[in-house]
């Protein structure tokens, strides 16, 4: 995994903001993709634009970043940040990769990016490398390799109706039938080629290809309806509608 990581502070403390802000900045492979005061900016700007890392804070008004992490269907790999040691059990109860009791230096942020970077890398591993990747490290043309079932399946962009995505996992709606495999909708979002996939709901990417008709708040491919979230009915509009 090549890409930079793309991270998300969220903290209602502005110091606490910019600290992180300059760590991110000073670190390799790291790209800051914003910055929140609360969880509800949070929450919207996830819905914009996915992130793979999310600086989190606990203690917030309104929602807490536990409760924030708790409501999120796609959960990016967190670490929390917080001035409470006594959450630190609930945190790794809902499997941050590390837990930042401020006052933190550069250093220990750097031990904890390090775990994080390991937890993004094990929740890619199912997509494997093919001899038709490019050296940007995109995936071949014309299809994925993927594990699934304990096997290395080979997924014809042909063949995919719909993806599916499934807390840690999706589901391939292929014209052979089903296949689920450990992975990121998100990721996959990123690497499938854009005039042939399309997202259109937080759990549903399309293969335009297969869509038969459309309306307001559905696409229809053979006799599956598809809902159309909210945050992607303008893209759809001039996609397709």
């Amino acid at each position: 995994m090549n890409l930079p990581i793309r991270c998300l502070v969220v903290d209602d403390e502005e110091l606490a903001r910019t600290l992180l802000q300059h760590y991110i900045e000073q670190t390799p492979n790291l790209h800051l993709a914003g910055t929140c005061a609360n969880a509800m900016d949070a929450v919207a700007a996830l819905h914009q634009q996915p992130v793979d890392l999310l600086f989190l804070d606990i203690q917030m008004p309104d929602l807490t970043g536990i409760d924030l992490l708790k409501a999120l269907v796609q959960k990016p790999v967190v670490i929390f940040t917080t001035a409470y040691e006594q959450y630190a059990l609930e945190g790794y109860e809902l499997a941050a990769a590390d837990y930042l009791l401020k006052p933190f230096s550069y250093e220990r942020f750097t031990q904890a990016v390090a775990k994080a970077t390991a937890h993004i890398k094990a929740r890619y591993q199912s997509l494997l490398p093919d001899d038709g990747t490019n050296d940007a490290g995109t995936v071949p043309r014309d299809h994925l390799l993927v594990k699934a079932e304990h096997r290395t399946r080979r997924i014809r962009f042909d063949d995919i109706l719909y993806i599916q995505g499934m807390r840690e996992y999706v589901s391939f709606y292929l014209t052979s039938g089903r296949l689920m495999a450990l992975l990121s909708l998100k990721h996959l979002e990123e690497i499938l080629p854009p005039e042939r996939f399309l997202r259109i709901h937080k759990s549903y990417i399309v293969s335009l290809k297969h869509v038969e008709a459309a309306d307001e708040e559905y696409l229809y491919i053979g006799d599956q309806k598809i809902p159309i979230g909210p945050n992607y009915a303008n893209l759809i509009q001039k996609r397709l509608l």
